[in-house]
């Protein structure tokens, strides 16, 4: 049996692990979508082409997901502090090399490296924090985990359009060197590991299970960030990792059933809150990602703002979310039922995609967006914590490093497949709508000749040639068609967004079970 009553901290100690813990999970996410402001800087910095310095992205994005289903079996082989420390060196190495690289592939493998020691923090930190706080209190320890995980994609944007504008981009690196050396010496002085009755021998590693999971989960996430760039399966590339992810998966989860000493523990599913809190994460991840991705996306395409811009609209919404956590924590722990507060968060995630279906023009202006952003910020703190506090909350032991991997994984693994399938759906239904909207506009219609001509006239009493000032109001109007196209294909992805999720509210009423939220004092030492 796990010694866990020994984990739980109290005071000081608890204090300085859990801010240890947010911070390194923060790091991890915020590192996540930092770099893509800096794209344009990193490939004339470094002679590279756009399809070369996007593989930035993509190994930081694969590393993070085959190594995160790793971590539990990690930490019980090398003990949790010192994979965690351990883990945050390798991060901080990594994020000063990567600023230093002298080439784009220097910079993609260091990239690697860096994700491998990046999504180990993520799902350690949440165990961490987890076992740190009794039982009783562990409704409000997620919620603060949660919290780093919310404010990372969001501060990301406009810290890297920031540091980028105002220095140069291997500044995005090395502003994680001093957090993670302050975060590895505390990690050393305060984390503790837990004691295993069973050790697995170093003999027994499952080499297969590593590297089926490798080439499983890495073909995977290749497929789900390049599809769209490489037209997907009219792609040979994509197909044959397809097949491969395929039977990878297959292979793996046979291996891991039979196998006495797995890489992942996949029986720990059995544990029916656990299984519903991974499908739950999956699409909360589809949902986050996906709405933090198409907004900024609308704003730059659009309405022509910066990356730095973009960014800071997301800002009232993370301070939503923060100001809902400690209230959502308190609700369950004063025994609210989780399945309850996930149906609610469910149904205002509806809202807020309605209120962004509703408004989007080619003059929305940032006021437009303030309160559905409020009305996101509720939403997620109603989803976030209800759904991971759920989810671990009947494991016990090592149970709650494996759990709290699969939900991480499953996490990441829906934000690539939501920004993946809204790339796909845009680049589809933008082509769909323009033709659409061209059908409408003949040429022949009086009103449409006298729009034309307006402009044109316009143009000529600015000193341009009749022929060109012509030319240039049909190109204009051709423009504004394209930019209607694109507005109803954004506004297309929130009403579908939204209907995912309120599709989603009765499946969780039916199938959550009620899971007690009070926990008293005699079951806190167990």
């Amino acid at each position: 049996m796990e010694l866990q009553a020994s984990l739980v901290e109290y005071g000081s100690r608890r204090v300085i692990i859990t801010i240890t813990a947010v911070f390194c999970a923060l790091l991890e996410i915020i590192d996540t979508t930092i770099v893509n402001v800096a794209l344009n800087n990193m490939r004339g910095s470094l002679g590279a082409t756009l399809n070369e310095v996007s593989w930035v992205i993509t190994a930081y994005s694969i590393a993070n997901v085959i190594i995160v289903p790793m971590t539990s079996w990690l930490s019980q082989q090398f003990g949790r502090r010192n994979y965690f420390a351990a883990s945050v060196i390798i991060f901080t190495v990594a994020s000063f090399l990567c600023g230093n690289s002298t080439g784009i592939v220097e910079l993609i493998i260091f990239r690697f490296v860096q994700g491998l020691g990046g999504g180990a923090l993520l799902v350690t930190s949440q165990t961490i924090i987890t076992e740190s706080y009794p039982p009783e209190k562990r409704a409000m320890a997620q919620a603060i985990y949660v919290l780093g995980v919310i404010i990372g994609p969001t501060l990301g944007p406009p810290l890297g359009g920031y540091i980028v504008d105002h220095f140069s981009w291997p500044y995005i690196f090395y502003i994680n060197i001093p957090v993670g050396i302050i975060a590895a010496l505390l990690t050393l002085q305060y984390v503790r590991s837990p004691k295993y009755a069973e050790k697995r021998p170093a003999s027994e590693v499952d080499w297969l299970g590593i590297f089926l999971l490798m080439v499983a989960v890495g073909s995977l996430q290749y497929i789900l960030e390049k599809g769209q760039e490489d037209d997907w399966f009219s792609s040979k590339l994509i197909i044959v990792l397809a097949v491969t992810a395929a039977v990878g998966f297959y292979c793996f989860i046979w291996r891991e059933m039979v196998y006495r000493y797995p890489i992942v523990e996949l029986k720990v599913l059995r544990n029916g809150n656990l299984r519903m809190g991974v499908i739950l994460s999956f699409i909360q991840g589809f949902g986050l990602f996906g709405s933090t991705f198409i907004i900024p996306l609308y704003t730059q395409s659009i309405l022509g703002w910066d990356a730095f811009q973009s960014g800071m609209l997301m800002i009232p919404s993370t301070l939503m979310v923060a100001f809902m956590m400690p209230i959502i924590g308190k609700l369950i722990q004063g025994g609210v039922s989780q399945k309850y507060l996930i149906a609610v968060g469910m149904g205002i995630f509806f809202i807020y995609s309605l209120m962004n279906y509703q408004i989007m023009t080619a003059q929305t202006s940032a006021d437009n967006f303030f309160w559905p952003l409020m009305i996101r910020g509720i939403g997620l703190g109603l989803l976030s914590v209800p759904i991971s506090t759920m989810a671990l909350s009947t494991l016990k032991g090592a149970e709650i490093g494996q759990g709290a991997a699969f939900a991480g994984m499953m996490r990441q693994l829906g934000g690539s497949f939501g920004v993946a399938m809204i790339s796909t759906y845009l680049s589809r239904d933008i082509v769909g709508h323009r033709a659409d909207l061209v059908t409408k506009l003949n040429v022949y219609d009086p009103a449409v000749q006298q729009r034309v001509h307006g402009i044109a006239a316009g143009l000529q009493s600015k000193g341009m040639p009749a022929n060109t000032a012509l030319k240039t109001a049909q190109q204009m109007l051709d423009g504004s068609i394209s930019v209607q196209a694109t507005i109803l294909s954004y506004m297309d992805i929130f009403l579908y967004i939204g209907c995912l999720f309120l599709a989603c509210i009765p499946v969780v009423l039916i199938f959550i079970k009620r899971t007690k939220s009070k926990v008293s004092l005699a079951d806190a030492g167990h």
